[in-house]
């Protein structure tokens, strides 16, 4: 596939984009790369499906969860964290046992969980979004401690989304994916207590194609961006400088996430489309792997409750 760069790292190295999972999910999202057991695991948020890719076998399980799900992550103690439609939960998705944890937006019917995953230290930090109804700036993000308290955190938003940590945990990401918005923010996070400090604008989008979507960061501290209509992926400088362009063969990538053994592999989800559109765009929605980027991602943290 084409695409610009000027790291110089990233030079000469043949970039390789396959479709790993056809699924033409709904809205493909939330993937996180589990170290330990080698998997990747990702969503289909409207569809309520939970996905679990083996690149060793080439295989792709699925599981329905029942309701729409935002984001997951691993937990240590076995199975998964959920946050979905009606808040967070524990899941098993072996068994399908689901256990609720609480539900901050009970008193918002119109809203669900969408992007998040883990800080280092293991807690849950998820975002919410008005999903019905006409789009309102009423959204915050939430973190879920080992404990199972809940805490809120930053508000205001529109659609959260591109939560991402720097790999020592001194810097949270987070993005706005709203069309009026379309703004990264970062702050200064206290690893300690999990308490994120002021935003302060990291990347306006409106200088590039596509929309902020979901993000990681790679081994360098670098912030990989999801070009939502805008056919690629961003590889953005910790000072917030443009570093690399990924062109993609889908117009919405909705999230990427570093795997494989080496962490060297970067998987993305995608959004589906219509069938009029998919005519163009056959493999939007599925699951895609990316190699020779010549740059490694970082172990993505289990949930410690």
């Amino acid at each position: 596939m084409p695409y610009c760069e000027t790291d110089e790292r990233a030079k000469n190295m043949p970039i390789e984009i396959t479709c790993v999972a056809p699924t033409r999910s709904g809205i493909g999202e939330g993937a996180v790369w589990d170290v330990g057991d080698q998997r990747l695991w990702w969503v289909d948020i409207p569809n309520g499906l939970i996905h679990r890719y083996d690149p060793e076998r080439g295989t792709n399980e699925t599981f329905e969860f029942g309701e729409p799900v935002g984001c997951i992550a691993r937990r240590e103690k076995g199975g998964l964290v959920v946050a979905a439609k009606s808040g967070f939960w524990f899941f098993d998705p072996d068994t399908g046992e689901r256990q609720h944890i609480a539900d901050p937006e009970a008193h918002l019917p119109e809203s669900r969980f969408n992007d998040g995953g883990t800080d280092p230290q293991g807690r849950f930090w998820a975002g919410t979004m008005k999903d019905m109804g006409n789009p309102e700036p009423c959204s915050r993000f939430y973190r879920l401690d080992p404990d199972l308290t809940v805490t809120e955190g930053m508000g205001g938003i529109w659609t959260t989304n591109g939560l991402a940590f720097s790999p020592d945990g001194g810097r949270m990401y987070v993005s706005d994916s709203n069309p009026q918005v379309r703004r990264i923010w970062s702050c200064a996070y206290d690893a300690k207590s999990g308490t994120p400090g002021a935003l302060e604008t990291f990347f306006d989008t409106r200088q590039v194609a596509g929309r902020p979507d979901g993000g990681t960061v790679d081994a360098d501290g670098c912030y990989w961006q999801a070009g939502m209509d805008g056919w690629c992926l961003y590889r953005l400088s910790p000072e917030g400088e443009v570093l690399q362009t990924v062109d993609l063969p889908v117009e919405k990538p909705t999230k990427p996430m570093f795997g494989g053994r080496n962490l060297d592999v970067l998987y993305v989800t995608s959004l589906g489309l219509t069938v009029t559109e998919r005519e163009a765009q056959p493999e939007a929605g599925s699951l895609f792997a990316i190699t020779g980027l010549g740059v490694k991602g970082v172990p993505q943290a289990r949930f410690q409750g």
